[in-house]
């Protein structure tokens, strides 16, 4: 009986440190709820080992004994979900190991207790039907509010609303304005890793015949390589957009709630004499699922033109390599992650180009973000931590009725009515 007792220590021990830890620190309802199941499994564990301290005392014939067998019989199977949990998910070789020598002695605990219990049929019946219902009962909730939300997909949407275009007093300038929504109609909240706006200048040429045919198919081979929209007609010459305003919109680290829109304007403002046909607006954000990862504040920003160190998947494509990199620690929203998995962080490359900013988030062990993934391994890592990319746009607005407004003919004095 001393090596039940022991048993069930081992298992009651850390499973309620971490079910009290999930209950005090969640985030989500999920995380909660999984607090308070692994502190009632560890109050099972508790009672039972007054109940084989009973038996140990008063022998067989205990009342206590069918709680001594439930008891072992819920270390055993708790141990069993850790085992695998930790296997599959755990990176700590200790853990596994710890609850693979827990399964076998909880196992041999629970054959202890049931031979002791051998002379009184009726008690097995009690356990066998207390048993069997209960594990139903917690694989069907488990299903249904831990593994159903945790595999639901969510992802917000960003909106950009262009303002009318305005002149300025001297008529030697114009501004328009842009409203950036983000608008999250899910029950589930994110936190900002990174939210990028720009602004394109854009020149409309027309050809009065058709372009050449190898002209206009180089034109297509190249629309893959190119991150703005340009035309595939066959009339209209592309020319490439040229960059005239760029921003952060939401700063990194901020939350955003469930049900929540946040609203950010900004102004783009260039000269009236502008060479430009139409501005294309552009806006991106990304983000992260809060009920799967804790995302700390970020750091100092680093830059590269300082001679900070960047991985060979940054320097590729880029001729300048001018780069602004942001670090958080972040940590399993799970707490038995934290403590079965290697710490992680949250990595922001912000690299600059002639189309605005790219930003790239990594979340990886520490020294590792630097490390080219692999396709499939990508996955596993956006998928686990939620990590999603919203785009928005090209949004366009011509400047014609602006240029209008300025010219000669629109500002000269119309004649008086019935004048001559």
């Amino acid at each position: 009986m001393a090596g039940v007792v022991l048993v069930l220590l081992l298992t009651a021990l850390p499973v309620g440190w971490w079910g009290l830890l999930s209950f005090s620190e969640a985030l989500t309802f999920p995380s909660c709820v999984t607090g308070v199941a692994l502190m009632v499994v560890a109050l099972v564990m508790l009672v039972g080992v007054c109940a084989v301290v009973d038996c140990w005392i008063r022998g067989p014939f205990s009342n206590f004994g069918v709680i001594a067998l439930i008891s072992t019989g819920v270390a055993f199977f708790t141990n069993i979900a850790l085992l695998f949990y930790t296997w599959k998910d755990g990176e700590k070789i200790r853990y596994p190991v710890l609850f693979g020598l827990l399964v076998l002695a909880s196992l041999w605990a629970a054959i202890s207790v049931w031979r002791r219990l051998d002379e009184i049929p009726v008690p097995k019946r009690v356990a066998i039907a207390l048993i069997v219902p209960t594990i139903v009962a917690v694989a069907n909730f488990s299903y249904q509010y831990l593994y159903q939300p945790y595999r639901r997909e969510a992802a917000p949407l960003v909106q950009l609303v262009v303002g009318k275009a305005v002149l300025s007093g001297d008529r030697k300038a114009f501004s328009v304005p842009i409203d950036i929504k983000l608008v999250n109609r899910s029950d589930l909240s994110f936190y900002v890793l990174g939210a990028e706006f720009h602004a394109m200048g854009e020149d409309v040429r027309l050809s009065p015949t058709d372009l050449p045919p190898v002209k206009w198919r180089k034109t297509v081979e190249e629309w893959a390589n190119v991150r703005e929209k340009h035309p595939l007609t066959r009339r209209e010459v592309y020319q490439p957009g040229q960059l005239v305003a760029a921003q952060q919109w939401l700063p990194a680290g901020n939350w955003v709630e469930t049900n929540d829109e946040t609203v950010a304007r900004t102004v783009v403002e260039l000269p009236i004499n502008t060479r430009y046909d139409k501005l294309a607006f552009y806006a991106s954000v990304n983000l992260a699922r809060k009920d799967r990862i804790v995302v700390g504040k970020f750091g100092k920003p680093k830059y590269s033109w300082r001679g900070i160190k960047l991985p060979q998947w940054v320097k590729d494509g880029q001729k300048r390599q001018d780069t602004i990199v942001q670090t958080a620690e972040a940590q399993e929203n799970s707490v038995i992650d934290r403590y079965t998995r290697e710490p992680r962080h949250v990595t922001t490359y912000w690299r600059f180009g002639q189309h605005g900013v790219d930003v790239s988030p990594v979340i990886a062990r520490k020294g590792e973000e630097g490390r080219t993934l692999t396709e499939k391994a990508n996955r596993e890592v956006v998928n686990r931590y939620g990590m999603i990319d919203v785009l928005v746009g090209p949004i366009e607005q011509t400047l014609w009725g602006i240029k209008n407004q300025h010219s000669p003919a629109s500002t000269a004095a119309s004649p008086r009515p019935g004048g001559g």
